[in-house]
């Protein structure tokens, strides 16, 4: 899909419930949200107001128990397991606290594992160059244990992005670093949201970060108000 024909991430109506009987939680209370192409969104809140539970509806991997989730105007939860796994591939993109990067995998690696599991796919971005973009090129052949945190988070955004996702979703991204390295590494992607035209969303703690971001959205007890 052209980036031009990208519509972005919406959520309308979307309630989940977790648990059975009498323990069950509303993790997502009525909840809607719309990210467009190019936008960087972050979530805040205090722990247990639902924000992982967003990511993972938005990220195909829960299925709302009502409302419906759209990646470009696909329905999500009208997919198959099989197809929605397929298409979570494809066009979605993760980015977590550590990096969650493979130990024995160089830098370079752990891009090209992304590439050969695309191998249908021939608009990937070319592993080497994305490193260079995100400036660890220098250190290609590394692997985590010989980078710093936030060369890991470096390495962790090019592997999101190397399969020109549509949606890239980020889970507490500056937990692990000083506050020079989490503005540094938000601020790579807000530039990578902007030049790639991903819709991002972004959950974290980290008020200081939040300036680098187009919208700031507060989750509480399940539900989203604008910050």
């Amino acid at each position: 899909m052209s980036t031009r024909d990208r519509t972005g991430l919406t959520l309308s109506g979307v309630t989940v419930r977790l648990g059975d009987g009498d323990a069950v939680v509303t993790a997502l209370d009525d909840v809607s949200l719309t990210v467009a192409p190019g936008e960087l969104v972050a979530v805040v809140g205090p722990s247990g107001a639902g924000k992982s539970s967003l990511l993972a509806v938005a990220g195909a991997l829960t299925i709302p128990d009502e409302g419906t989730v759209s990646i470009d105007g696909h329905d999500i939860a009208a997919m198959s397991a099989r197809d929605r796994a397929a298409y979570r591939r494809d066009h979605v993109g993760f980015v977590f606290q550590t990096g969650n990067l493979l130990p024995a995998l160089t830098a370079l690696e752990q891009l090209r594992l992304v590439t050969k599991l695309s191998h249908h796919r021939t608009d990937v971005r070319s592993p080497a160059r994305l490193l260079a973009d995100v400036g660890m090129a220098h250190k290609a052949d590394r692997r985590p244990h010989q980078l710093s945190g936030g060369e890991r988070q470096r390495v962790g955004i090019a592997r999101a992005l190397v399969g020109r996702p549509s949606l890239l979703l980020v889970d507490e991204p500056t937990a692990a670093l000083d506050r020079a390295r989490s503005h540094e590494v938000v601020q790579l992607l807000a530039r990578e949201t902007k030049q790639s035209a991903v819709a991002t969303v972004m959950v974290t703690h980290d008020q200081d970060v939040l300036e680098h971001c187009d919208r700031v959205i507060e989750m509480i007890d399940g539900r989203l108000s604008a910050g």
